[in-house]
Formats: structure tokens, C-alpha cells, sequence
């Protein structure tokens, strides 16, 4: 009787054992997919192109050097779509996210024009209706309005092309009894959540989409960084080739533009237009 219970106790031990090997397992996977969805962990091959939907995310490994995105430069070239340059000149392009206004434009587009630095402003549909003089500010001071579709969707939910065409040619509508103008058709999926589908679709359209090699979270109006925590992330982390993705929301970004620009340039580096990585 006394081997029995013996026997019976070890089994116990062993099972909470195997149980808790199973729960380890189970947390390491959950994590591991968390990781590779913010961008937190380099990418593998699961992390490729070929991923069905995916938000973008980077990995930075060196500092002054290209993250690793979810995909690489050559896998997303068959989708004309891009998220740096492959370079070691030291050349950045600078693009703005543009969700609303809340009176932080302005003094964007004062620092961009002092240091004579083209941007991209990729507009949501009501950032175009509502503000139509910034609108034709931008294309005056040589800036280029891209399309983040009308309504700010997950793109990657959309699967038959008669909708995602629609998100983008509202935007393009809306542009055009601004300007006067077709709109160059330059796309960035909202939030970064993009699928293979989405970037064929969006390839058919006419549009190169672009993504990003360097931001900070800087969208979050109750929560703006200062200008330190703000240095911190954008000054050692530039590299050459890199697409920047700011917010024209941030307070922070309108406070600290001007010197984050005097800052890069001291750094050797110049403002190139993103119109050369489609014309490559």
C-alpha cells in the first residue's frame, strides 16, 4: 500500500511538472507572436513579406544603423512599397502622419521651410476637408500630400478590392477640389497594419506605399514626451536612408522640429524628397 502511494505522489509531481512546462510554452508563443507584431523582436522568416497580415514593426540592433523592419527592402520592392533607402549616404526623408489639426501644423511647416527640408504629409479625408488652407500651403512650400485613406480603417480587413479602392479614391477626391490637381499617389496603410493583399491592391492602383525606419510614440496627446525623452529616441537612432514617420499632432514635435533638423544636419545629414525612392 505504501508503493502505491509512492507511486501516486510521483505522478502528481510529474503532471504539475508537464503542466507547468506546457503553461511556459504557451506564454513563450503568446509573447513571441506579441513580439514580432509590435516590431520588438528581429524578424524571422514568418516575419517576411509573406506574412498574410502583420503590423509594421522595427528592430534596432546598432546604433547610427537600419533597423530591421517586418520585411526587407527587396521583399517589399515587388510591392513598390518601402520603408528606407538602401544607402550608406546620409540622406533622410521626413514624413507626417496627419490625422487632424490641432494647431501644430503651422509651426511644422515654419521649421521645415527654414531648413528647406520636403516632407509628406499623408492626410486622412477630413484632415484634407477641414483645413484646405494648410492644404495648399504644403504643395506652395514644395511638400507632397499623400493618401492615409478616408477614414483611418484597419486596411488589412479589407479584402475585396471595390472597398479599399474606395478608402483611397475618397481621399484623392477631396484633394483635388482643394488643389485643382491630381494627387500623387503615395500611400501609408493607418497604424501600420498592412497585409500582402493590401499591398497588391494598392500596387494596382497606381500606389507605392511607405512605411517608416524611425519613429517614437509621439500621438498620444495626454502623454506628449518631452523634448529630452524625444532626443533620446530620434538622435541616435538616425541612419542613413531612413523614412522618419512624426505626428503633426505632437506638440512636442512643433516645439522641438527646429533643433531635432539643426541637430541631424550637424550630423552630416540632409532632407531629401521621397519621390527618389519611387524614381530609382
Amino acid at each position: 500500500m505504501t508503493s502505491f502511494f509512492i507511486l501516486v505522489f510521483h505522478y502528481i509531481k510529474k503532471s504539475r511538472f508537464l503542466c507547468s512546462l506546457l503553461l511556459l510554452a504557451g506564454a513563450f508563443t503568446l509573447g513571441s507572436l506579441l513580439g514580432i507584431l509590435t516590431g520588438t523582436l528581429s524578424p524571422t522568416k514568418e516575419t517576411s513579406a509573406s506574412v498574410q497580415s502583420a503590423s509594421w514593426g522595427l528592430s534596432f540592433q546598432e546604433e547610427g544603423k537600419r533597423p530591421a523592419g517586418n520585411a526587407t527592402i527587396d521583399d517589399l520592392k515587388q510591392y513598390n512599397a518601402y520603408y528606407a533607402s538602401d544607402t550608406d549616404e546620409k540622406i533622410l526623408y521626413l514624413t507626417f502622419d496627419a490625422g487632424y489639426e490641432n494647431g501644430n501644423t503651422p509651426a511644422i511647416l515654419e521649421a521645415l521651410k527654414k531648413h528647406q527640408a520636403p516632407a509628406v504629409f499623408f492626410a486622412v479625408g477630413n484632415f484634407i476637408k477641414d483645413n484646405p488652407d494648410l492644404i495648399k500651403r504644403m504643395i506652395t512650400e514644395g511638400h507632397i500630400v499623400g493618401n492615409h485613406t478616408m477614414t483611418h480603417p484597419d486596411m488589412s480587413q479589407i479584402s475585396s478590392m471595390e472597398s479599399f479602392q474606395k478608402e483611397l479614391e475618397g481621399v484623392e477626391e477631396l484633394y483635388t477640389s482643394v488643389t485643382g490637381e491630381p494627387m500623387t499617389k503615395f500611400y501609408r496603410p493607418p497604424r501600420g497594419v498592412y497585409s500582402t493583399e493590401n499591398l497588391s491592391m494598392a500596387k494596382e492602383l497606381g500606389y507605392s506605399t511607405f512605411f517608416w525606419s524611425l519613429a517614437y510614440v509621439d500621438w498620444i496627446q495626454e502623454q506628449q514626451p518631452s523634448k529630452e525623452e524625444a532626443f533620446q529616441k530620434l538622435i541616435p537612432r538616425i541612419h542613413p536612408g531612413a523614412i522618419v514617420l512624426l505626428h503633426n499632432t505632437s506638440s512636442t514635435n512643433a516645439a522641438i522640429l527646429d533643433e531635432l533638423l539643426t541637430r541631424w544636419e550637424e550630423m552630416g545629414y540632409q532632407f531629401h524628397s521621397i519621390k527618389e525612392l519611387t524614381e530609382a
